[in-house]
C-alpha cells in the first residue's frame, strides 16, 4: 500500500468563492450528514481514454486497490449498517482483480452495489462472463452513454466505441437489465459534449428512451445527466481552447441554492484506490481535503465508526459550482426539478 500524500490543500485564492456564495444564501458552511454511500475508486486503469474523464483513466494507468484495501472496505460495511450502498467506480472497476470479491462481499451483507460501467469493458479479455456475474449478483449498473448517436459518443470516447456500447447494452437487456420487474437496474449516463449545461434530464431521458428502443431494442431505467467538471482532461481542453474562465462563469451564473441540501458529498465518502478518504470523487482527483486533517480521517484504516463523520465540514473549491449549476449534478443525476428564477 503506497503512502498517502495529504500535503495538498484547497486553493484559498479561489476567485469564484464557493464558500462565500453558500454563506450568502444563509446556509452556513457546507456540512455532511450521516454517511449512507461509500464510493470506491478501485482502479485508474481503463480500456478507454475519454476526453472528458476527470480521473484521467486509460490503458496505461496501473493504480489499483489491493486485497487489503478491499477487505477493509468490506469490514467498514459490516460495522456500519447505515452505509447501504457500495458504489464502485474507476477507471473501469471491473478491471480491478478484487472487484468480484467486493461485489460478493457487499451483497452478502445485504448492501446495494453499483457498478459504474463503460460497457465496452465487457468485451475485454477475461471479462467474457462479467455481464452474467453482474446479473447473478443483482448489481445495479450505471452505464456511460454520452449520446444515442455514434458521432457524439465517439467524439468523446473514441472511434468504434458506439457500436460496442450498443452491443453491450443489448447483451445486458437480454439478461433482463432495464426491464421492469426484473430486479436488474440499468441506468444510463449523459454528459455534454462541450462547455454547456445538460438539458432538462426528464426531457433528454424521453429522447434516449425512444431512440434506443426504436433503433436497437434497448430499455433502461433512468437517464442520469451529469455536468462536465472543469478539472483534469476537460479543464485542459477548455484552457487549450481559451474557454476555461468562460465555463466557470457559466457555472457560477447558474448557481442554484436549492441544490445544496442534496449534494452527494454530504452523505457519501469517496475512497481512493490506496484507501485515502475524500468528500467526493472530484476532490479526490484534485487531492483536496479539509485544511484541518482532524475533520476527515486520512484513510479507511483511520476510522471505524463512520457516524463520527456526520456534520463534518466539506472541503470545497471552484469546481463545486459544477454540482450546483442549473438543476444540479451528482453521480445520481440532477438534484432538483426546480428552475432558476
Amino acid at each position: 500500500m503506497s503512502a498517502v500524500d495529504l500535503s495538498i490543500r484547497p486553493d484559498a485564492s479561489d476567485p469564484h468563492g464557493f464558500d462565500a456564495r453558500v454563506a450568502r444564501e444563509g446556509s452556513g458552511a457546507l456540512r455532511g450528514v450521516r454517511v449512507t454511500t461509500l464510493q470506491v475508486n478501485v482502479t485508474a486503469r481503463c480500456n478507454l481514454a475519454c476526453h472528458h474523464c476527470h480521473v484521467e483513466s486509460g490503458p496505461k494507468r496501473s493504480e489499483s486497490m489491493d486485497e487489503a484495501g478491499a477487505e477493509r472496505i468490506l469490514a467498514l460495511l459490516a460495522s456500519n449498517p447505515a452505509v447501504q450502498v457500495l458504489d464502485l467506480t474507476g477507471g473501469a472497476p471491473e478491471l480491478n482483480p478484487h472487484f468480484r470479491r467486493l461485489v460478493q462481499g457487499a451483497r452478502a451483507l445485504g448492501r446495494r452495489v453499483i457498478d459504474r460501467c463503460n460497457i465496452t469493458v465487457l468485451f475485454e479479455p477475461g471479462q467474457e462472463d462479467t455481464a452474467i456475474f453482474l446479473a447473478d449478483n443483482q448489481v445495479e449498473i450505471v452505464a456511460s452513454l454520452p449520446c444515442y448517436t455514434a458521432e457524439n459518443v465517439e467524439q468523446q470516447r473514441g472511434r468504434g466505441v458506439f457500436p460496442k456500447s450498443i452491443e453491450g447494452l443489448q447483451a445486458l437487456c437480454a439478461l433482463g437489465y432495464g426491464r421492469r420487474g426484473s430486479g436488474l437496474e440499468l441506468d444510463l449516463v449523459y454528459n455534454p459534449v462541450g462547455a454547456f449545461l445538460p438539458p432538462p434530464q426528464d426531457e433528454l431521458e424521453a429522447r434516449y428512451r425512444s431512440e434506443l428502443f426504436e433503433r436497437y431494442g434497448i430499455v433502461f431505467g433512468r437517464l442520469i445527466a451529469i455536468t462536465n467538471m472543469p478539472i483534469k482532461r476537460f479543464r485542459h481542453e477548455l484552457e487549450r481552447d481559451g474557454g476555461y474562465r468562460e465555463y466557470l462563469e457559466l457555472l457560477c451564473a447558474n448557481f442554484n441554492p436549492t441544490t445544496l441540501d442534496h449534494l452527494m458529498c454530504r452523505s457519501m465518502l469517496s475512497v481512493r484506490w490506496d484507501g485515502a478518504l475524500f468528500d467526493c470523487d472530484f476532490n479526490q482527483q484534485l487531492e483536496i481535503r479539509p485544511p484541518d486533517s482532524s475533520l476527515l480521517p486520512a484513510t479507511i484504516w483511520d476510522v471505524d465508526d463512520l457516524d463520527e463523520l456526520t456534520r463534518r465540514p466539506i472541503a470545497t473549491a471552484a469546481h463545486c459550482f459544477g454540482c450546483t449549476a442549473g438543476k444540479g449534478s451528482s453521480c445520481g443525476g440532477s438534484l432538483t426539478g426546480a428552475s432558476l428564477g
